[in-house]
């Protein structure tokens, strides 16, 4: 009787662990890739600071995240590079509205950095390689490899979440849009994405110039290029947009006729006055 008992107070005890564990999420669902939970840890480190992290550029060269990209926005990717398809495809997007973001902004107003988060195999040379494939030829563009801690530490200010898999990583596909000072601006998801999902977030912190403050001349100028650099969806490009310009012509021009109008007719109203 004490031996059944015995038993049986196990199998509730067992029951009641695997319970348990099935609650507090402590089984291996914790550690499958969720794009709900990789999206809100995404948007939670919209404001966050970037920790000044030493990498390694495709040439073997030391690279400060934060202090060697201070006071200039900076696009951050993050890839593996034996991925055979969501890698390649995500950077030779990017690629393109990289370029296009350069024509609308300037070829020298922000910097971009590719990051490997694949310790293992994501060296200097495996990135090299890797932007070599991809046809990326942007002298403000690196490739960058770290050690595991530092990957860990970048992925957390980053809120980009990845886990391995048998074929290699299950990942969120996100470009970080960093500010001047170091923090996360915005986030643009997805393999491909439309443009000004990159170039307005680009164009705020690049046309918010801090040199313009205080200085109406140049402040004018950048406020005239923020919101005249338009996104024309026949094209799929940007360019300068100067009806503003044009519709501000003409209303001047329709109120100085109409003051004009009115101030001969007051004239006239005096003189006939005048002549009784």
């Amino acid at each position: 009787m004490n031996k059944a008992l015995t038993l049986a107070l196990l199998l509730v005890a067992v029951i009641l662990a695997t319970s348990i564990r099935a609650d507090d999420g402590s089984t291996d669902e914790v550690d499958r890739y969720d794009p709900e939970l990789a999206l809100q840890l995404s948007q939670r480190a919209i404001g966050q600071l970037v920790g000044d992290y030493e990498l390694s550029d495709e040439n073997g060269r030391a690279v400060n995240l934060r202090s060697d990209y201070a006071g200039r926005p900076l696009v951050v990717s993050m890839i593996f590079t034996s991925c055979h398809h969501v890698c390649p495809a995500t950077t030779k997007h990017l690629a393109q509205a990289v370029e296009s973001a350069r024509e609308a902004l300037g070829a020298d107003s922000f910097d971009v950095v590719t990051i490997g988060f694949d310790v293992a195999n994501d060296t200097p040379q495996a990135m090299a390689a890797f932007a070599r494939r991809q046809g990326v030829d942007d002298e403000n563009w690196r490739f960058l490899s770290a050690t595991s801690e530092t990957i860990q530490q970048i992925s957390a200010d980053l809120g980009f979440i990845f886990f391995p898999t048998p074929r290699g990583f299950d990942h969120i596909n996100q470009s970080s849009i960093i500010d001047r000072t170091g923090a996360v601006y915005s986030q643009v998801y997805g393999v491909t994405f439309e443009l000004p999902w990159l170039v307005e977030p680009l164009k705020e912190i690049v046309l918010n110039r801090p040199s313009s403050v205080g200085h109406l001349f140049a402040g004018l100028i950048d406020r005239v290029n923020l919101f005249c650099t338009v996104y024309d969806p026949t094209t799929g490009r940007y360019r300068f947009d100067n009806s503003l310009f044009v519709q501000i012509a003409v209303g001047a021009s329709a109120i100085l006729a109409i003051l004009f109008y009115l101030f001969n007719e007051i004239l006239k109203s005096r003189r006939a006055r005048k002549q009784e």
